[in-house]
Parts: structure tokens; sequence; C-alpha cells
């Protein structure tokens, strides 16, 4: 193996190790990231969504998130989670119609710290997967700076960033609304799962995760480095 080829992101997942406070942050970082040329198939992931109140990670709140691990290319449902998290003002309107959650039911949920720190524990030295990781990510990265005094870097693959590579390799531009979650599961003869329900769509992004790969990746040995997404 080219350890040369890992410096890069171990150096900064080490200097993180000594930077942030110490806590759940620095345990994450203590353990070593997934290798990027290993086999994908040798690896774990962590497939997650997040249910918001809005789209902007600085001002709106994290109201669930559902995650579920992944050994390679087969899916562990005993470690399916979920979790509501407790809201610091009342739900609006449309995000309680959209993801089912009173004010009660927000009100009466978990600390944001104590949900973080049960993920972080779970994607230790996983690859995250999401649907518009974007998301994902910048949601994760304002609470841990919020709750944790640091900035959170984990590898990630995005599926929606597989399936627009999959347009790409066809020859063909993606129709609208065409990479949507539930769209693009119906073109791999996924079933139809409810949306909006964090631990249903982190199963969902899961099993696209997988298909996307058996047609992305085939049979030989692919390198996890060909479907990260960019930092």
């Amino acid at each position: 193996m080219n350890l040369l080829s890992l410096l890069p992101w171990d150096l900064r997942r080490r200097r993180l190790a000594r930077s942030v406070p110490a806590g759940p942050m620095r345990r994450f970082y203590e353990a070593p990231f997934a290798n990027p040329r290993a086999d994908w198939r040798a690896l774990e992931y962590l497939a997650l969504d997040l249910e918001t109140t809005g789209t902007e990670p600085r001002s709106e709140e994290i109201v669930s998130a559902g995650w579920v691990v992944l050994r390679g290319p087969a899916i562990d449902l005993s470690t399916a989670t979920h979790r509501l998290v407790r809201t610091s003002k009342a739900m609006p309107e449309r995000s309680a119609v959209i993801h089912a959650i009173t004010d009660d039911e927000a009100g009466a949920g978990e600390p944001l710290h104590a949900v973080l720190e049960e993920l972080l524990g779970d994607l230790q030295g996983r690859v995250l997967i999401a649907h518009y990781a974007a998301t994902e990510r910048g949601f994760l990265d304002a609470a841990c700076r919020r709750c944790f005094g640091g900035v959170l870097l984990v590898p990630t693959v995005d599926t929606l960033a597989l399936a627009h590579r999959s347009c790409v390799r066809q020859g063909r531009e993606p129709v609208r609304g065409g990479l949507r979650l539930a769209a693009l599961r119906e073109r791999y003869n996924l079933p139809a799962y409810a949306s909006h329900d964090a631990l249903v769509d982190a199963i969902a992004a899961a099993e696209l995760f997988l298909a996307q790969m058996e047609e992305l990746a085939g049979a030989g040995p692919a390198p996890l480095k060909a479907f990260l997404a960019p930092e």
C-alpha cells in the first residue's frame, strides 16, 4: 500500500485529533479513517439521513436523525437507529407537516449533543453515505461546532453524485426530478418507501448505494477513492 496516498487525509485527521477539545470529537478523530485505496467491499459505512426545520445549517435545527451501518455490501439492520432531537423553539408549521413531528414530540426529544455523541461513535472509522450529502455534512458540521467546538471531516459517498456519474457514463441527461431518492430507487427497481422519516430514508439511501455500486464498480476490485464525494 502506498502510504503517501493516505497522507493528506491522515494528517488532517491527526491534527484535528490534537486541536479539538477533549470529548466526542477527539475520540472520533483518534480512530483512523477508512483506507481510500481499499476495495469498497472491504470497508464499513454509515448511511445517514437528517430531518431539519429548514435548509440553512447555521440558523435551522436538526429535528431527527436516522442511520444504519453497512458492512461492505451488506446492510446490518440490527444497527438501525432513529433519534428525535429536542428543538430550542416551536416547530415551523411546514416542517411539522412534512416530518409529522409535533411540538410535543420535538420537545421530548433527546438533547442534540447526546444524539451527536452517539452518532459520532457509530460513524467512527466508517464512511458516511447520504443522498445529497451537502445537507447532512453541513448540518453535522454546524452542530459539532456548536456542541463540541470542532469541525467535521469525514470520508463521504453521495448517492446523488453517483447517480449523476451514472448519467454521464450512459451519455444521458437526467430528467427533471430524476435524481431524487425515490425516483432513483424506482430506476433500480427498489421498493417505494414513505419519505421524510429519517431512518426510512437512511435505509433507502443505503439500498440505493448498493444498487449503484453494483452498476458502477462491477464485480472486480474498485477502490473507495473512486467514489468519494469532494470535501
